[in-house]
């Protein structure tokens, strides 16, 4: 498949940071741009008019929580630590 509209394959990108440089800037400032609304407007510890957190790092925003809820204090200590 193609990555651009100018007939670019993904093929044709590098490995590693050399593909940092294949991508075209437009694309860059676009990932950078997601990332920053991501990061400024959605994965708040209370976006949308959510109860803030539990604790730091809760980002479930009053929405899915694959079974937080139903997780003992253990299990949820030790699924805290694994992230670290």
């Amino acid at each position: 498949g193609d990555i651009d509209f100018s007939g670019n394959s993904f093929e044709s990108i590098p490995n590693g940071w050399a593909a940092v440089q294949a991508i075209p800037e437009s694309g860059l400032l676009q990932m950078l741009a997601f990332v920053g609304f991501l990061e400024g407007f959605v994965m708040l510890d209370s976006a949308n008019g959510a109860e803030p957190g539990e604790f730091v790092g809760d980002l479930r925003n009053g929405s899915l929580d694959f079974g937080w809820d139903t997780f003992d204090d253990e299990q949820q200590d030790f699924k805290r630590g694994v992230e670290l």
